[in-house]
């Protein structure tokens, strides 16, 4: 059967049998149909179908797209015929955006096409605080359909209330970087603004390919971006300028009238570096002012790209910074090893626990000098971390471990500083924002270094052991039965260059012929 040779009265008769008679899949064949051939002329009568037959996804789909075209659908005659509950469902969405002073005079058309309806729930949803005093006393008062105290109170709010408290409506695109020129953004302030909003996030370095602003006590000096119409946002990513190792601190506000100001992230007293991920409670946007307040090299806050979205996201907010529960002490997540040895920089954070030996695959430090720190790429509510200790013998090592959020208050989260601890860690503590973390070894039993294979918070505790850690084990105790003299290979600090490890030839060699026993007997 060809739904197209139907008008969509008979299809929507189609969808009621086949819901009546529980025939699921015509049914989903039919919502289908209906969502390619929605339009703003029988969006209204579809919407109350699928509300009637609780079609969910259907239902969802008519809400995006009337979110879209609020003001054209209310325009149309079809809006008049609409249930009162559809009616009322659709003016309780902050995304069901367009003026309130039209969404009023709408609602007053329906009213009177639809004389025997009581329609008091449906209009105490039309927000009145959000229309001028001068409309309500012009054009909502004459219609009688608002009581004189009703348009008092909203007079009232709307002189004594915060304009950021006001419930205001707003456009919602899913998944789309609103801040951006195709839908009418713009940066107002900033020093070379052009590169901001360009999307540019590879062709940048010391001179171009950055927005800035010199840093001070003054509100004038900062970043502020108005987007092209009001948008509802949860979400900002944007790019710090990264080319070297400083770092940033920096807040942001959100703003409808460019006057009334709500902070929605504030790292102002963390260090950020390179992407950072910022997530908080959906809010009603126009106005987007971003406020550098540290850099650890000058005076000046340089911001390569910003984008903000409204996004369906599992992320869970704790006193406004992220709680992860995936591992974000990695490379995509702006993560970096500060200080510590290796012959790869983030070696530590690379993810490989299992291709490590003698001479690769760790970060160290000589005890009793230095240590191994992770820089996080902006602060999160850490309560776990995951490590792994190079553990190819039966050595055992002594650390403890600090955490800071800007590399000048630390504070102790693990003290195994006086217990043996072999191979892999899952520490526990109570939760607190983290930037960076430090973790220093104060004994190893075979020599004067300590290694540390792998880094990873939160603890993924759902992961197994590393397999070739076990697999080297079984094969050292197999080689320890069949060698009397021979001596293991141990790790030691270059003493030459910044190298982890410098082994002669042959201790190559002897490494060597154990990597080739540990293939033979693995599993």
């Amino acid at each position: 059967m060809s739904l197209s040779n139907h008008q969509e009265e008979v299809i929507l008769d189609i969808l009621g049998l086949a819901h009546q008679y529980n025939f699921i899949e015509l049914e989903a064949a039919i919502s289908d149909y209906l969502k390619e051939i929605l339009n703003t002329k029988n969006v209204c009568t579809i919407f109350d179908a699928a509300r009637l037959y609780n079609l969910e996804f259907l239902i969802k789909f008519c809400y995006e797209f009337m979110d879209k075209h609020a003001m054209e659908i209310m325009e149309h005659e079809s809006f008049l015929q609409l249930s009162s509950s559809a009616l009322l469902d659709l003016l309780t969405r902050d995304s069901f955006y367009a003026s309130e002073i039209n969404i009023f005079l709408s609602v007053h058309s329906w009213v009177k096409a639809n004389p025997h309806v009581k329609a008091d729930d449906i209009l105490s949803q039309v927000r009145l605080s959000l229309i001028s005093i001068s409309d309500l006393l012009s054009v909502v008062r004459p219609t009688g359909l608002i009581s004189p105290d009703a348009i008092l109170d909203a007079i009232a709010i709307n002189t004594q209330t915060r304009n950021l408290h006001l419930r205001h409506r707003g456009f919602l695109l899913l998944d789309e970087n609103v801040v951006h020129p195709r839908y009418g953004a713009q940066v107002l302030q900033g020093e070379m603004c052009s590169y901001l909003l360009n999307g540019d996030t590879e062709n940048y370095d010391i001179e171009k390919g950055y927005t800035r602003h010199t840093i001070t006590d003054n509100l004038e000096n900062c970043i502020l971006i108005k987007l092209g119409s009001q948008c509802i946002i949860n979400h900002m990513k944007m790019l710090l300028w990264d080319r070297d190792e400083r770092s940033y601190s920096y807040y942001i506000e959100v703003s409808m009238d460019e006057k009334d100001w709500v902070k929605v992230i504030d790292h102002s007293q963390y260090f950020c570096r390179s992407w950072q991920y910022l997530y908080f409670k959906p809010q009603v946007v126009l106005y987007i002012r971003i406020v550098g307040t540290n850099n650890t090299v000058n005076k000046v806050f340089h911001l390569v790209n910003f984008e903000a979205y409204y996004i369906h996201h599992n992320e869970k907010l704790v006193n406004g910074f992220i709680a992860p529960t995936n591992n974000i002490a990695t490379i995509e997540r702006s993560a970096c090893v500060t200080e510590g040895v290796s012959r790869s920089r983030n070696t530590l954070l690379n993810g490989d626990f299992q291709t490590y030996d003698w001479d690769r695959g760790y970060t160290c430090h000589q005890l009793n000098s230095g240590c191994i720190q992770v820089q996080l790429g902006q602060p999160y509510m850490i309560d776990s971390m995951r490590l792994l200790l190079w553990d190819l013998d039966n050595r055992s090592y002594c650390y403890y471990i600090q955490v800071s959020g800007n590399s000048k208050t630390w504070e102790t989260v693990v003290d195994n500083s006086k217990e043996l601890r072999q191979s892999w860690q899952t520490l526990r503590f109570s939760p607190r924002p983290v930037v960076f973390i430090r973790i220093v070894g104060t004994h190893n039993t075979a020599n004067e270094v300590f290694h540390c294979v792998h880094f990873e918070c939160p603890a993924q505790i759902s992961e197994a052991k590393s397999p070739g850690s076990q697999k080297t084990k079984e094969a050292i105790r197999d080689t320890e039965d069949l060698t009397v003299n021979h001596q293991i290979p141990q790790p030691s600090l270059s003493e030459a260059s910044n190298e982890a490890v410098n082994t002669d030839r042959e201790n190559d060699r002897s490494i060597e012929n154990l990597d080739c026993s540990l293939e033979e007997g693995s599993p």
